[in-house]
Order: structure tokens, then C-alpha cells, then sequence
């Protein structure tokens, strides 16, 4: 018995190891790609640390006022990303005597930005070390390697970083059969992001698998995350605005409407995604050649990764938006369809041996993981300098009265407008379906 809780304690103290090894190398990876430029990563980071400080200084729910002629006016106002917002003010100093610099909340933003990706890289090792999943550890970091996009998307300062920790958080509970943490989590998804239905696609999928390899249904896989999500809904600093928000938010996405969204709902061209993916699709082809040589039935944790993988990678095929899970979940299938090959290959091997193997299969690592962090820095490179807009913005805080309406020509200026002008109010911003679904009319007279 004795012998026993020393070797778990032992394999315990390995696993937390092999984690903050993961967390640290992540952070020092993350760290490239997120200071190759000094501002926000793409637009949209403008807005979030701006509304954050905002919030920060005048309350949680503080009156929206910034875009009044679109659903997010004062009256229907829902922040979809409300715990993200109140993570980077909580994180914020407060400057002695005043407001914090912009050059601090940008900071803050920028950090998180390295610690929230690096985080979730780390959980996915973990979580395949709890599926029995030899190196690990090497797994989680080869996530570098998968796809320069999805680097450069869980580096921008939005909320999807955190979504995938907590999906991946959601499958590992799952998997590991903790259903009941699946209520807080999914509250608390409710209030971090509106991707939040994602979690009870994820619990669907791991409850098939459960029910096609066991034959016996675990209804509290379904129950539990609905119950969290329905009480995140209610329970809301925002309800009722959050469901009328929600459907109205929801359904352009999928295809009710026909106004441009955004090049990032657009689909990639299939020669983009093998450049931009290349290890990913190397994965999936690994994957399958696995599945092939080993002919065996999928185990549980692997068919609902398979099956996670489907419903990512089509919905990657739809929008190149979800580039920001769908290769996270093409490596977790990758790791656990390989792991009855690897196990068997290595079974006989010492320990120096399978120390040299896995030496040898960092170095087959180290090309393709250099030239996606490489391309992810080169794409962070090219942003629009952090200045863009900032002298207009001065002279329009020098030269109209606060609450002057200010009419841009592109709804994705607003961002920065309103991170340097948070004085005046704004005709679109965020998303042009904002303005369209508030007034038909007045949209197509912008346009």
C-alpha cells in the first residue's frame, strides 16, 4: 500500500512537472509571436481594452452609449465578452492619482494575450497525459507547429484563447467523467464568451462516443453543461438584452443574412489552408494511417476526439474563423489515434531508448514548429502600427463637443476610434450586422 502512494505521488509530481514545463515553454513562444508588433493583434483588441478600463473606472455594467444607432445601443446593450473585459481591468494597476496609461492597459492586454494561449497548450498536455498518452508533453508543444493562423489567432487580445481552455477544460472533465464541474464552467463560458453553445456541441459529441464504444448513455454529459449554460443566460447582469442579442448575433452567422461579415467568416481557398496548415493535415494523415496500421476499435476518449475533430474541421470548411479550435482538436485525435502504435512500438524499449526516440522526434519537430512561429511573427509584423488613428482621434477630442456623432466609412475603424476617442459616439463598429438588424434603411443609406 505504501509502496503504491509513493508511486503515485511520484507519477503526480511528474505530471505537474511536465505541465509548468509546457506552460513555461509556451510563454517564452507566445512571447515571440505577441511582441513582434507593440500594439493589440488585429483590430478588435482596441475595443476590448478600451471597454475594459471603461469598465474598470465606472462599474461593471457601465451605459453603453458608443453605438446608438445599432442593436448595441444604451437601451439593448449586451457585452459578450463581459468576464474577458473584467480579466484585463482586474489585471490593470491603477496609476496613483488617475486613470491608467494607455501604454499600461495595452501591456496588460498584450501579457494575457501570451498567458491565456499559453495556458491551454498546457491543459492539452495535461489532459493527454490523464488519456495515457506517451510524450505528452512533446504532443502539447508540437500544437506550434500545427497551423501559423491558429497561432496567430490565439495571440490576438480576444476571447477565443480563453474559449479553447475552456472547451478543452469541458472535454478533459468529460472524459475523466467530473460531469457536475461542467455547471460552473458552463455559467461561467456563458459570461466569458458567445461562443458558449460550442460546450454542449463538445458534451454532445463525448456523449455519442460514450453511448456507440460503451452502449450505455450518460445523460448527465448532456444535462449538466445545459444546466450551467440556461443558468449563465438567466443569471446575467444583461438578461433579457443577452437572448435578444444572442439569436439576433447568431443567426446572420448562419447564413440568414447575406451583409459582409468580415473576411474572417469567409472560408479559406484549400491551397491557403494547406499553407497555412500544412501539420495539421500532416496529423490528420497520421491520424488515419494509425487507425489503419493498428486495426483496432476506437476506445472511448479516442472516438469522441474523432468525433470533435469532424465537427471542428467542418466548421473551419465553413468560416476560417475557427481555425482557433479546429487544429487543437486535429492534434488531440492525432495523440490518442497514435497511442496504441506508440505504446506498442515502445513497450520493449528501455528508458534511455524511448529518451532518445522522443529526442528524435523533437528534432523532426523543430523545422515545421520554427517556420509556423516564424510566419505566425511575420503576419503579427504586418499589423497596422498602433498609431493608426490616433492623431484623428486627438484632434476630434480637441475640436467637437463630447458625444459628437462621428460617421467612418468602414465599421471595423471603430475599434480604434473608440480606443483613442471614447469621448464621441460612433455610426457602426463591431460588426455591420449591428447596424443592419437596428435599421434596414439606414444601414443601406450608410452603405
Amino acid at each position: 500500500m505504501v509502496a503504491r502512494l509513493r508511486c503515485a505521488i511520484t507519477i503526480d509530481r511528474q505530471i505537474a512537472w511536465e505541465f509548468l514545463a509546457v506552460l513555461i515553454a509556451s510563454v517564452i513562444v507566445f512571447s515571440l509571436i505577441q511582441f513582434a508588433t507593440p500594439g493589440p493583434i488585429g483590430n478588435d483588441g482596441y475595443y476590448h481594452i478600451r471597454m475594459a478600463d471603461i469598465m474598470r473606472r465606472e462599474g461593471l455594467t457601465p451605459t453603453f452609449v458608443w453605438l446608438p444607432l445599432t442593436i448595441l445601443n444604451p437601451t439593448s446593450y449586451y457585452d459578450h465578452h463581459f468576464l474577458y473585459h473584467v480579466l484585463i481591468g482586474a489585471a490593470t494597476p491603477v496609476a496613483p492619482g488617475g486613470p491608467a496609461l494607455d501604454s499600461t492597459l495595452i501591456m496588460v492586454a498584450k501579457v494575457l494575450g501570451v498567458a491565456i494561449p499559453a495556458l491551454a497548450f498546457a491543459l492539452i498536455g495535461l489532459m493527454l497525459r490523464k488519456e495515457g498518452v506517451r510524450w505528452a508533453w512533446l504532443w502539447a508543444l508540437a500544437l506550434f507547429a500545427v497551423s501559423d493562423a491558429f497561432l496567430y489567432r490565439m495571440s490576438m487580445v480576444r476571447a477565443q484563447a480563453a474559449s479553447l481552455l475552456v472547451l478543452v477544460l469541458g472535454v478533459h472533465w468529460l472524459l475523466r467523467r467530473k460531469t457536475f464541474w461542467l455547471i460552473p464552467l458552463g455559467f461561467l463560458y456563458v459570461w466569458l464568451y458567445n461562443a458558449f453553445p460550442l460546450l454542449l456541441i463538445v458534451a454532445g459529441v463525448v456523449f455519442i462516443a460514450t453511448w456507440i464504444s460503451e452502449g450505455v448513455p450518460e445523460w448527465k454529459a448532456m444535462i449538466y453543461p445545459a444546466i450551467g449554460l440556461a443558468l449563465g443566460v438567466i443569471v446575467n447582469p444583461y438578461f433579457p438584452q443577452n437572448v435578444l442579442f444572442i439569436v439576433k448575433h447568431i443567426l446572420p452567422k448562419l447564413g440568414a443574412n447575406t451583409t459582409g461579415l468580415g473576411i474572417e467568416w469567409d472560408p479559406y481557398s484549400t491551397w491557403v489552408l494547406v499553407e497555412n496548415s500544412t501539420m495539421m493535415l500532416a496529423f490528420l494523415a497520421l491520424s488515419i494511417f494509425a487507425l489503419g496500421w493498428g486495426r483496432k476499435r476506437m476506445d472511448r476518449s479516442t472516438l469522441a476526439a474523432f468525433g470533435l475533430m469532424l465537427v471542428f474541421g467542418a466548421m473551419l470548411l465553413k468560416s476560417r474563423r475557427f481555425i482557433e479550435y479546429a487544429p487543437a482538436f486535429v492534434l488531440i485525435f492525432a495523440a490518442l489515434a497514435t497511442r496504441p502504435l506508440l505504446d506498442e512500438w515502445l513497450r520493449s524499449a528501455k528508458r534511455r531508448e524511448e529518451i532518445l526516440w522522443a529526442g528524435f522526434a523533437v528534432i523532426l519537430l523543430a523545422a515545421p514548429l520554427g517556420r509556423s512561429v516564424l510566419r505566425a511573427r511575420e503576419q503579427v509584423s504586418l499589423n497596422k502600427p498602433i498609431s493608426v488613428y490616433a492623431s484623428s482621434a486627438l484632434w476630434l477630442r480637441e475640436n467637437t463637443p463630447p458625444g459628437t456623432m462621428i460617421f467612418q466609412t468602414d465599421w471595423d475603424d471603430f475599434t480604434r476610434l473608440f480606443f483613442y476617442d471614447p469621448r464621441d459616439i460612433y455610426t457602426a463598429g463591431l460588426d455591420p450586422t449591428y447596424l443592419e438588424l437596428a435599421n434596414k434603411e439606414l444601414y443601406d443609406e450608410w452603405v
